[in-house]
């Protein structure tokens, strides 16, 4: 796994260190996991990228994985995306890219989409998989959305979350070792099964029901968008045209810059469960 690629730990600022990988010459793109899982979700994605003439980038996610787990704070910005943002944008100076382009899936879609809001002049172009903009999917949580994904509400605002989850982490969470690679698994559940990242993980959340969405209401207010080129990706065996549509209508109003879309056939986790189809989608779009 991550064969050719070199492992890391690097300061960010004082209180976080990331952990990731890196790897390939050529245009940097780093590349944002989801929840649960840690860097190693793009093991067979990141090495494509990197033969296709890329310099690939893989971090945890700050409270993710091996990356650093700072006390969280009762408005739980340490969490938000904007502050994970910053990280991602430090850890890219220190390896020598000052402009890149950043790919995320899941809540790392968040991540992504928030630093190309908050650092226009790094991002050169833009990935979002398997998302809407969090206040987008808050604005539209009726009853359809909240039977289906009644994980954000839990995670988000019981007091009974952390408890429940570390009582039996991977019978809660229910990876699937062939699925997802036994060093992918090993990593994954490496994490899981750590306290502090439970509890980091369920601030991320708190944070998407607050304070991310606060940013995003306040970007939209403002008339701040999304100006590099952007891809729209989204799992065709997942709930993301069910829920919404067509996805890229939902972002329409978040990008100024091209917009392009893929459609990627797998279920949600598509790094895993269709590498190859999304590998070719992101050297397609990054050029």
């Amino acid at each position: 796994m991550f064969d050719t690629f070199a492992e890391w730990d690097i300061p960010v600022n004082d209180s976080v260190t990331i952990h990731g990988r890196s790897g390939g010459e050529g245009p940097p793109v780093v590349l944002l996991h989801g929840h649960p899982r840690t860097h190693t979700t793009w093991y067979r994605v990141a090495p494509a990228l990197a033969q296709a003439g890329f310099s690939v980038v893989c971090p945890d996610l700050r409270g993710y994985g091996r990356s650093a787990k700072p006390e969280p704070d009762r408005k739980h910005e340490v969490y938000c995306d904007r502050a994970m943002a910053a990280d991602i944008v430090a850890l890219l100076r220190n390896l020598g890219h000052s402009r890149f382009a950043v790919v995320g899936h899941d809540r790392g879609s968040y991540v992504a989409y928030r630093t190309a809001l908050d650092h226009p002049d790094a991002v050169s172009r833009l990935g979002v998989l398997d998302s809407v903009p969090i206040l987008e999917a808050l604005e539209r949580a009726g009853a359809k959305f909240a039977t289906a994904w009644w994980h954000w509400f839990f995670f988000g605002s019981s007091p009974h979350a952390e408890r429940v989850i570390t009582a039996d982490p991977l019978a809660w969470y229910r990876p699937d070792e062939q699925a997802m690679g036994h060093e992918n698994y090993r990593d994954m559940t490496s994490a899981v099964t750590n306290p502090a990242t439970v509890r980091a993980m369920l601030e991320d959340y708190r944070a998407g029901l607050t304070v991310d969405r606060a940013h995003d209401e306040a970007d939209r207010a403002a008339g701040r968008v999304i100006t590099c080129p952007t891809l729209v990706a989204w799992s065709a065996k997942d709930d993301m045209e069910d829920l919404y549509g067509d996805p890229v209508a939902v972002w329409r109003s978040w990008v100024s810059g091209e917009l392009t879309s893929a459609r990627i056939e797998s279920g949600h986790h598509m790094a895993e469960e269709n590498p190859v189809q999304l590998a070719e989608t992101l050297v397609r779009f990054l050029g």
